[in-house]
């Protein structure tokens, strides 16, 4: 059987450990190999108990873009329990970060787009350089951002959620930072350094208390578990990919084409939305 190549990096440096997206040529882009290797990753890293930090980044231009085109042209043609069951992945990955047994910083650059705003969710500290670009774009194809929505409300909050949403639109870090998206901005040459200090912070604390904070956190908040949230979320984000709307979407989008819903005076949207 032909290995399949690696979609990641993973370094590892004493207590810290950096996963690395390595799709660069199609902007760090999620497809089932990537998915199901990130879960690999970051099951593997947690149980090491020598690792007290993962720093989560991506190579070239930006951070994660999203859906991989291709994959996303395979859900036209799945049924709604296929559709679930790959979505029920996609929750199992973004869980598998958000419930790791030590912090995760998240590093941002040049955008986070759907799944990618959902990384930087899902982690536990997001730093996002001064040009780097977000949105939840999932509306714009017709579908919603169902599996990422645990974490991405549990960060921005009901409030800011209906908003961006509901509009789909592309938001700068400056408004990420505003919202609650990220935590800290700073410039492109700042940004190696910043995650570095924070990732200094983490370490220069009690390993046991870091992790018992962590869980606390989510106990005195009163908040689910994103993993009772999975099941809920893939039914919801698989009945969008197979219905008539969700189909059309999808299909205009990988054509090239304004959805149905747009009139042919509207102006052309932007590819990069949508991934």
């Amino acid at each position: 059987m032909t290995e399949q190549p690696s979609t990641l990096e993973v370094i590892r440096d004493g207590a810290r450990a950096d996963v690395i997206l390595s799709r660069p040529e199609v902007r760090n882009a999620f497809d089932d190999q990537m998915i199901s290797q990130l879960m690999e990753a970051f099951q593997s890293i947690t149980g090491d108990s020598s690792v007290r930090v993962i720093v989560l980044s991506g190579q070239g231009k930006v951070f994660s873009a999203g859906a991989d085109v291709n994959w996303m042209r395979t859900s036209i043609d799945l049924s709604s329990e296929e559709n679930r069951h790959d979505a029920l992945r996609m929750a199992r990955l973004f869980s598998s970060i958000s419930s790791a047994r030590c912090p995760v910083v998240v590093r941002a650059h040049g955008a986070a787009i759907g799944g990618g705003a959902g990384l930087v969710c899902a982690g536990d500290i997001a730093v996002a350089e001064e040009n780097c670009l977000f949105s939840f774009a999932e509306v714009r194809l017709g579908i919603i951002p169902a599996v990422i929505s645990p974490h991405a409300v549990a960060r921005i909050g009901a409030h800011q959620a209906r908003r961006w949403f509901l509009t789909g639109e592309r938001f700068s870090a400056e408004v990420a930072l505003r919202i609650g998206l990220i935590h800290e901005m700073c410039r492109e040459d700042q940004l190696d350094e910043r995650v570095d200090q924070i990732v200094e912070g983490i370490l220069s604390s009690g390993p046991e208390a870091v992790q018992e904070a962590k869980r606390l956190i989510r106990e005195v908040s009163g908040l689910p578990t994103p993993e009772s949230l999975a099941e809920f979320t893939a039914d919801r984000i698989a009945a969008r990919r197979t219905s008539q709307e969700g189909q059309a979407g999808l299909l205009a989008f990988l054509e090239g084409k304004d959805p149905p819903w747009i009139g042919d005076e509207s102006s052309e949207q932007d590819d990069g939305d949508s991934r």
